[in-house]
């Protein structure tokens, strides 16, 4: 059975990469670009994986992630952070929010998927 991944994303190209890359992977992909929608969806769509981007729009991915951890149906649900913006002590907030793992953008296309069959393979 395929592994389902949800990505919040708001940037219009990096979703798309992202989608496409997963897709050809075989992994069944739903992308939310509205990070006010990420927990409703998540609920719904039931994912194995959610790619959180951490700069969004209305809401921080970080408080997404910890929202995700107070939601007993999400919060078994592993996060892959990825960012542009990383600071100083960004890595660890973004872990000790309840992320299992975190990326650096621009990322790799390896590194990418490294980062989710370790992430889905552990799951």
């Amino acid at each position: 059975m395929r592994k389902k991944v949800m990505i919040v994303e708001d940037n219009e190209l990096n979703l798309k990469l992202f989608t496409d890359l997963l897709r050809a992977h075989q992994f069944t992909v739903e992308g939310v670009r509205d990070g006010r929608l990420a927990l409703e969806r998540a609920l719904s769509f039931a994912p194995d994986l959610v790619i959180m981007d951490i700069q969004l729009p209305h809401v921080s991915g970080i408080d997404l992630i910890e929202a995700m951890q107070k939601e007993a149906a999400l919060s078994a649900i592993p996060v892959l952070a990825v960012t542009a913006y990383a600071g100083k002590g960004d890595e660890e907030r973004i872990m000790a929010a309840g992320a299992r793992g975190y990326l650096s953008k621009p990322v790799s296309v390896m590194k990418f998927l490294e980062a989710v069959r370790g992430i889905v393979g552990s799951y």
